[in-house]
């Protein structure tokens, strides 16, 4: 199925997910203990889109929930989280404060780029975990 996919030019996939973490690792499949979606050809799909020409892999999703309390760009996904999307597999990650792009990006850059189009409400929490947290190993 991914070459099949990676064979047509400009594919562009499209998928939404719960939640992003600063690594760029998604889950689309668990709200808390409770499992409302299956991973599906998710993945199959971003794989196609990265290696088709000109292709694009992306990942969407409202910046918050719960009427703007919640962050759904988080600093990890909480322990016991299924990973559906790892972070090798993230490209372009879109929620209604713009486009983060994370293709070549180095950990700091990526955490940065999902800041960016986090809910603005929530953009200082986030970038104080990401320097105070165990991410801060990995950005160095």
């Amino acid at each position: 199925a991914i070459a099949t996919l990676a064979a047509l030019p400009q594919f562009v996939s499209v998928n939404s997910v719960i939640e992003v973490d600063l690594f760029g690792q998604a889950n689309a499949e668990f709200l808390g203990a409770r499992q409302v979606s299956g991973a599906g050809g998710l993945v199959e799909f971003l794989r196609g889109a990265r290696l088709s020409p000109g292709g694009r892999g992306i990942l969407a999703l409202p910046s918050t929930a719960g009427g703007g309390k919640v962050s759904r760009i988080v600093p990890c996904l909480a322990p016991g989280t299924p990973v559906t999307v790892g972070r090798a597999d993230a490209d372009l990650v879109v929620t209604e404060h713009g486009v983060a792009d994370l293709r070549h990006l180095g950990p700091a850059a990526r955490a940065a780029a999902l800041i960016a189009v986090a809910d603005p409400a929530h953009r200082e929490d986030l970038a104080r975990a990401w320097a105070e947290g165990p991410a801060r190993r990995v950005a160095a």
